[in-house]
């Protein structure tokens, strides 16, 4: 007999946030505990893989342990156990990975492995308890950049994908340029406020075969010629056109392109989901472009577009209720494609 009420614990310790979320039937969150790195990793300007590897040891059980404490709820309370099992580091995947194989092993419970890109997707369940597929989504984060066409609840076509750098890490290498430092994405997105986007007109990728691809690494090699070529000529920066007009490029290519694949899709929504779906010039824009086309745009509030466990749990549980488990030799994927099982 099909239960009416599943309980799924969701962990999370793909990159530098160590995550768990208890979630009920996909939608609803009972807890969401997030242990970020930020601070430990902004001395570096960027993530160091050990350095993660080693604070997501140091912080897993605490973290689980405060999302159930938090939902009021013990391990027995759980019906399932879900865990991203890639893409992702995979020192820190390891992590997050091993101890959910141990705790829903020893608790008899079900045990279920998420894809990353997938959890991010499923944020929107938890935002928009009515979201149903078939729906537009934009996934934009430090190491992803997918236009995904959802058919239905696991299933996924990819429509575009960044051929070199994602999104957020183009915003990591121009933020350390330009001298901002690390996290790159919210430095950038702060001081373009006090910028002119219309300042320098930074190129964007064509590609000739109709491709609805993503390229940064062609526009940010025109910011860094563009930043040698003022330094060279002893010629002052404005550092905060520099971030407009470079947030400006990036966000009008990623707003161009899910517009297109919604009319090739015929599709009148798009979810926009991961880290850099926090930002507020990607949300203004996307929302604006979406109203002249009569396209709903649905964007999750920031805490659920970083990395954590909701996201996590609510993909196990549409996983759970295709019949979808994992046995407990599964291993930790980096390189983990979308729809790869």
């Amino acid at each position: 007999m099909e239960k009416d009420i599943v309980v799924v614990l969701g962990i999370e310790s793909s990159c530098d946030e160590t995550a768990a979320s208890v979630v009920i039937n996909g939608r609803k969150v009972l807890s969401n505990v997030i242990s970020s790195q930020i601070d430990v990793h902004t001395k570096f300007g960027g993530v160091v893989p050990e350095v993660a590897s080693r604070k997501h040891i140091e912080n897993i059980s605490l973290v689980v342990e405060k999302a159930l404490s938090d939902a009021n709820m013990t391990i027995e309370d759980i019906d399932v156990v879900g865990v991203t099992y890639g893409p992702g580091l995979v020192g820190a995947l390891l992590v997050g990975l091993q101890y959910a194989k141990g705790l829903a092993y020893s608790a008899h419970k079900t045990f279920i492995g998420v894809n990353h890109i997938e959890g991010h997707i499923s944020a929107n369940f938890i935002e928009y308890p009515e979201l149903e597929p078939p729906f537009m989504c934009l996934v934009v984060s430090g190491g992803h950049t997918f236009i995904v066409y959802m058919k239905d609840y696991g299933e996924f076509e990819v429509i575009g994908q960044t051929r070199d750098d994602a999104a957020g890490e183009a915003f990591d290498k121009i933020a350390r340029a330009i001298g901002l430092g690390y996290p790159g994405g919210p430095k950038v997105e702060k001081v373009s406020k006090e910028g002119n986007p219309d300042a320098i007109k930074f190129p964007r990728a064509n590609f000739h075969d109709n491709s609805l691809d993503f390229s940064f690494s062609g526009l940010k090699s025109a910011v860094l010629g563009y930043l040698n070529t003022k330094k060279m000529k002893n010629e002052n920066i404005n550092e905060k056109d520099v971030a407009a007009s470079f947030q400006k490029a990036v966000v009008d290519f990623l707003v161009d392109n899910t517009m297109k694949a919604c009319k090739i899709k015929n599709v009148d929504r798009i979810a926009v989901a991961g880290g850099v779906a926090s930002n507020s010039f990607l949300r203004e824009k996307m929302m604006q472009e979406g109203k002249k086309l009569g396209i709903k745009v649905m964007v999750p509030r920031p805490i659920l577009c970083t990395d954590n466990g909701a996201m996590i749990a609510s993909a196990a549980y549409f996983e759970y209720k295709k019949g979808r488990t994992t046995s407990f030799d599964i291993n930790a994927i980096p390189n983990l494609k979308l729809g790869e099982r």
